[in-house]
């Protein structure tokens, strides 16, 4: 008996440390129809919630074109195609994509993304963070310098911030900033104009494992109560 607890003591301590998509948007039709303008904004893995920010109005477009996102999609690869951004030099930070996830059962959080900037598209993109569904907190910045490009695997890590792990009103939004030191937007390639577009595809929520079930703590511990007895009985 003590020999099988302490077989179940080292697998539970030697529980696997993956990444898992806890939620993907991958935009694309289902089933695929082979259009590039049609698709849905409805999580393709796991469940969360997607909302248009700041005035902003969105459609779907090609993810292949300009040389593609990174969904290895070969008959329907749609994006999330985003336009009507703030007028330059308002509303810094506040117009975008907001993308709601559960992470109850998961730990070890991050977030990536594709995004396609168009010329007169802003450069500059925040990714923010909230724990209540409400406040946000600034995580990342990145520029995209270049019009009709994708960025691909834009990858925020959130393992180290309290909260986010197993948490019922995370979520993560990618809103258009102000170049920094400035108030005003920068083009990406050319002056900038709130008509320009953010393309989205492949956001994903990911988790480097699940959360133990208590049942497995319990287990775990039992095992290691037997580790100590089989310790003591091999001194005595």
């Amino acid at each position: 008996m003590t020999k099988t607890l302490l077989t179940l003591a080292l697998a539970a301590a030697a529980l696997p440390s993956h990444a898992v998509v806890v939620t993907q948007w991958n935009f694309n039709s289902v089933p695929a129809d082979s259009s590039a303008s049609t698709g849905t904004q409805l999580p393709s893995i796991g469940t969360g919630s997607l909302s248009l920010i700041g005035g902003v109005t969105g459609g779907f477009s090609s993810g292949a074109a300009n040389g593609g996102s990174s969904d290895p999609a070969s008959i329907d690869d749609t994006g999330l195609q985003t336009t009507g951004y703030k007028a330059q030099g308002t509303g810094n930070e506040t117009a975008g994509v907001f993308f709601k996830v559960s992470t109850v059962g998961f730990q070890g959080i991050s977030f990536s993304y594709d995004l396609r900037h168009s010329n007169t598209s802003a450069r500059h993109e925040r990714v923010q963070y909230t724990l209540d569904g409400t406040t946000f907190n600034d995580i990342a910045l990145f520029t995209g310098a270049a019009g009709d490009t994708w960025f691909n695997n834009r990858s925020v890590d959130l393992s180290g911030i309290a909260g986010a792990s197993n948490n019922a009103n995370f979520g993560v939004r990618v809103v258009a900033s102000f170049a920094p030191g400035t108030n005003a937007y920068a083009g990406s390639s050319s002056s900038y104009a709130g008509t320009g577009t953010w393309r989205f595809d492949m956001a994903t929520v990911s988790a480097v494992s699940a959360v133990p079930e208590p049942q497995t703590y319990a287990l775990m511990l039992s095992g290691l109560l037997a580790v100590g007895f089989i310790a003591r009985r091999r001194r005595g």
